[in-house]
């Protein structure tokens, strides 16, 4: 049940490239008639990680757990190393996602590339072409950076207008930080909007998922350290995440440290408590807004890691819904990979376009301006994808926030 799910299988039709193939290659290995090899490394970082196979699976098997096992048992074997490889690793997961100080003053540094038009000078002259054909065709993926991250913009602390009905924390993320401050923003008006006071701790780390779903478990557990002593447990109701592909890790903080004296406990509490944007409203009872979010259509491209991962899937589609005067037009393949995956579309740029272009096709076939999403990775491939149709992308709860912000001006 789960081939006709998976992605790369349904590129190939080979069995190697499928969730049932690569479980039985695993298997091989963890019964010793199989060593881990560069082939075994190329095939578990061919595949998606999109969980497709997991929600289509009527055994339950959690792929989630194999596959970041396989990828950990991949990177300890060292059967994958090149120096160009262990360049970038060392520089993005042991470097610059390790240290939040350091990726937002790259941040910074690359604004103001960006907002002085260099950054378009680089193109005109063709700078890039004289890079290794790999890294020039990254530049144009490069997301735009915020004018002011989400410390700026989110207070410490911050209480409703009329009454506080629940206390929650609210995770800021890296990439989300770096390029969608504003969402985070959204996020927290709407949480004001519906009794909820928000504490956000300054500069947070990153939630791991990059180094866990890549083979760096020791790290991932060193960030999960981080972000559990960042929050004060016992007097949140619920931890906020808006981001689909960081919510799902977030929620296996538990198993992640399972065997930590320390942090054991902290984790499983941290699990019950990490709550999705969309999940935590439908459970409180989301306010409906009484003015509309300024578009008539909207449709809805679902983040694999919260379909998928989390297993939301509905409340998206009850946010969108709430808002007076907005279609929600259903997706064609709405939970199919858009190819993002994490750094899939740096790793595997080939597989990666080819889910786009299918990803695009079935937005275009939607006639519809507008598309929501709600994970960063999503947001910034479906925007490179629609550049050229004028199609824009947006998240759910940031048309929320518009809707609410309607009626404050009503």
């Amino acid at each position: 049940m789960c081939l006709p799910t998976c992605p790369t299988y349904v590129e190939t039709k080979m069995e190697r490239n499928s969730p049932r193939g690569r479980i039985s290659l695993l298997r091989a290995v963890a019964d010793g008639e199989l060593e881990v090899t560069k082939a075994l490394s190329d095939e578990m970082y061919y595949c998606l990680g999109c969980l497709a196979c997991q929600t289509a699976c009527p055994a339950g098997v959690n792929y989630a757990e194999l596959f970041e096992t396989a990828r950990a048992e991949v990177e300890q074997a060292g059967v994958a190393k090149s120096t160009q490889r262990d360049f970038w690793r060392w520089l993005t997961l042991n470097t610059l996602f390790m240290r939040p100080w350091l990726l937002r003053l790259v941040g910074r540094v690359l604004r103001i590339y960006q907002s002085t038009g260099l950054d378009r000078f680089m193109r005109r002259v063709k700078f890039f072409g004289l890079m290794p054909g790999s890294l020039a065709a990254l530049e144009p993926q490069t997301p735009k950076i915020a004018a002011s991250f989400s410390d700026e913009l989110i207070g410490p602390v911050e209480s409703p207008k009329s009454g506080k009905k629940h206390r929650v924390g609210m995770l800021t993320g890296c990439v989300q930080d770096l390029a969608f401050s504003d969402i985070n923003r959204d996020t927290v008006d709407v949480l004001l909007a519906n009794g909820c006071e928000v504490v956000t701790p300054r500069s947070q780390s990153c939630c791991g998922s990059l180094h866990a779903h890549n083979g760096e478990l020791e790290l991932a557990r060193e960030l999960a350290r981080r972000q559990i002593d960042a929050f004060d447990l016992d007097s949140l109701d619920a931890i906020i995440t808006n981001a689909g592909g960081c919510g799902s890790h977030l929620k296996t903080y538990g198993h992640l440290l399972h065997d930590d004296p320390l942090y054991a406990a902290k984790a499983a509490q941290w699990d019950k408590k990490v709550k999705d944007i969309h999940e935590w409203l439908v459970q409180i009872g989301l306010r409906k807004p009484q003015n509309g979010a300024g578009i008539s259509e909207v449709t809805y491209h679902e983040s694999c890691h919260l379909c998928h991962g989390q297993k939301v899937v509905s409340q998206p589609r009850q946010v969108l819904q709430s808002i007076p005067g907005l279609v929600l037009k259903e997706l064609p393949e709405s939970n199919w990979c858009c190819g993002s995956a994490g750094i899939y579309n740096i790793t595997q740029p080939e597989q990666s376009q080819k889910l786009l272009d299918r990803k695009v096709a079935c937005v275009k076939s939607t006639h519809v301006a507008v598309v929501a999403t709600s994970n960063p990775g999503c947001h910034l491939q479906l925007a490179n994808g629609l550049r050229a149709s004028g199609q824009t992308v947006t998240q759910p709860v940031t048309l929320l926030a518009q809707a609410y912000r309607a009626e404050e001006k009503a």
